[in-house]
């Protein structure tokens, strides 16, 4: 009886977990198509403008070298 007890248990404890997801974004979306909340937009990026997008990641990168921003 409790050995019964106990592999149902454990059957069933399998039951409970949730699936486990990444996010609710598609990988097919490009992400200079975004910009839902233009609030939190670069000024000079524009959604859809690649090339814009490209420089603003650029100039973010270099915004985060601590050798460019100490001064000497």
């Amino acid at each position: 009886m409790t050995l019964v007890a106990a592999a149902l248990t454990v059957l069933l404890s399998a039951c409970g977990e949730k699936p486990q997801t990444a996010g609710t974004r598609s990988a097919d979306i490009q992400a200079w198509n975004g910009g839902a909340h233009t609030t939190f937009n670069v000024p000079g990026w524009a959604p859809g403008d690649k090339v814009s997008w490209e420089e603003q990641i650029k100039q973010r990168n270099r915004s985060q070298n601590e050798y460019v921003r100490m001064a000497p």
